[in-house]
C-alpha cells in the first residue's frame, strides 16, 4: 500500500515547480529588441533596368530579411543622388549611407584600386581573385589604399563576373591594327590597355555607352555581360560582339557602407550583413548563368553577330598590360605592393586550379556540338 502525501504540502510543492518554471521560461525566451528601425539609403552606379541593379536590390533585400525590424536598406538606381563615378566620395562624405558598384569606378584616386578587376590577374578566374581579396591579403591591401586616399568607408567584395566581352563594334575587329584610331569606351586600367592596342579611349559610364554609340561620339564599346549589354540596348546601335579578353577577366562588385553608419550598428546586425554579402555572392553567380544564357540567346534573334576575339589580339593584349603594369608600378608603390600579392598567390592557386580542373567544353562539345 502506497503512502499518501498530505494535500497542503502538495499544493506547495506544485505551485514552487511551477514557478521555477515560469522563471525558466522567462530565462529561455529570446529579447526581442524593440529599437527604431535603423534605415540606410544606398545608391547603385547601375541604371534601374540593369540586371547589376537587380544584384543591389538582392543584396539589399537579404539584409532586411534576415535583420527584420533591424535594420532596412533602400538602394536608388544610378544619378538618383549622385553620377555613378562619384559614389566612393557621396559615401565617405555621407550623403549616402552606402552604395554598389566595383572599385575600378575609383581608378582615378588611386591606380591600384583599378588591379580589383582590370587585366589579367596573373591567370586567375573572377572567384580566385576574390578568393586572394579574402584569404591572400587582398582586403587588407584594399583597406590601405582607401586609407590613404582618406576614404573613411567599409567595402565588401562579392559576385565574381563573367569574362566580359572584347566590346560592340560596328566592324568586326581581326587584327591588332584594326584598333588603331578606334573611338573606345572603358574603364579602369583597361584604359590604359585599349589606348595601348591604339584606341582612343572615353571612360563613360554604363548609362551613357548606347547613347554615345547611337550618335557616333563613340566607335566601339565594351560594358560586361549579355544581359546588360541587352537591357542597355548595345543590340540597336551595333551588330558585333568579340567574345574572350583579358582586359577585365577577373572583376567582381563592391558594396560600400560609411565606416560611421556601419560602426554604429549592433555586432550582431554586422554579422548579418558578413553573411548577407556572401549569400549573395553565391545567388548573383547562379542568377547570372541563367538570365546571361538566356539574354546571349535572344541577343542572336536580334540580329548580333558574335565572333570569338583571335588569339593574337589576346597576345597582344597580355603584352600591352605588361607595358601597362611596369609604367604604373614604377609611379606608385601601392600598385607594386598590390600586384606582388596578387602574383604570389595566382603562382599557387593557378596551378593548383589548372592541373584539377577538367576540360568541360569537351563534355559540351561531346553532347552538343554538331558532328
Amino acid at each position: 500500500m502506497t503512502e499518501k502525501t498530505p494535500a497542503a504540502p502538495r499544493r506547495k510543492f506544485l505551485k514552487r515547480a511551477a514557478a521555477a518554471a515560469g522563471a525558466a521560461g522567462a530565462m529561455a525566451a529570446p529579447m526581442v529588441s524593440k529599437a527604431q528601425t535603423v534605415s540606410l539609403r544606398f545608391q547603385s552606379t547601375w541604371p534601374a533596368k540593369d540586371i547589376f541593379h537587380e544584384y543591389a536590390l538582392d543584396f539589399a533585400k537579404k539584409v532586411n530579411d534576415m535583420a527584420g525590424n533591424r535594420l532596412k536598406i533602400e538602394v536608388l538606381p544610378s544619378g538618383a543622388v549622385v553620377p555613378a563615378f562619384q559614389l566612393l566620395e557621396a559615401v565617405n562624405k555621407g550623403t549616402l549611407d552606402g552604395g554598389h558598384g566595383v572599385v575600378a569606378y575609383h581608378y582615378g584616386k588611386n591606380s591600384a584600386l583599378a588591379l580589383w578587376g582590370s587585366g589579367p590577374g596573373y591567370g586567375m578566374d573572377p572567384n580566385m581573385l576574390l578568393s586572394w581579396h579574402n584569404y591572400g591579403g587582398g582586403k587588407e591591401l584594399l583597406e590601405e589604399i582607401y586609407k590613404s586616399i582618406g576614404m573613411d568607408v567599409v567595402s565588401y567584395l562579392y559576385g565574381p563576373m563573367p569574362t566580359q566581352p572584347y566590346g560592340w563594334f560596328k566592324k568586326p575587329v581581326a587584327r591588332v591594327e584594326d584598333m588603331k584610331g578606334i573611338k573606345f569606351r572603358t574603364v579602369g586600367l583597361a584604359v590604359d590597355l585599349y589606348t595601348e592596342q591604339g584606341a582612343a579611349v572615353n571612360p563613360l559610364p554604363g548609362s551613357e555607352i548606347v547613347p554615345a554609340l547611337d550618335r557616333g561620339l563613340i566607335d566601339a564599346a565594351e560594358f560586361n555581360n549579355a544581359s546588360s549589354d541587352r537591357a542597355l540596348g548595345f543590340q540597336d546601335v551595333a551588330k558585333n560582339c568579340m567574345l574572350q579578353s583579358f582586359h577585365q577577366s577577373t572583376e567582381q562588385f563592391e558594396i560600400l557602407f560609411s565606416k560611421a553608419k556601419y560602426a554604429a550598428l549592433p555586432q550582431e546586425v554586422r554579422n548579418i550583413i558578413d553573411y548577407a554579402v556572401q549569400a549573395a555572392s553565391a545567388d548573383m553567380s547562379w542568377k547570372a548563368v541563367d538570365r546571361n544564357s538566356k539574354d546571349y540567346i535572344e541577343l542572336k534573334k536580334a540580329g548580333v553577330a558574335f565572333y570569338k576575339t583571335p588569339d593574337s589580339i589576346l597576345r597582344n593584349q597580355l603584352d600591352s598590360w605588361d607595358k601597362v603594369v611596369a609604367k604604373k608600378q614604377a609611379e606608385n608603390p601601392l600598385f607594386k605592393k598590390v600586384l606582388d600579392s596578387q602574383k604570389a598567390f595566382a603562382q599557387r592557386a593557378g596551378q593548383w586550379q589548372n592541373d584539377y580542373l577538367v576540360d568541360f567544353k569537351m563534355a559540351w562539345n561531346h553532347y552538343f556540338a554538331k558532328k
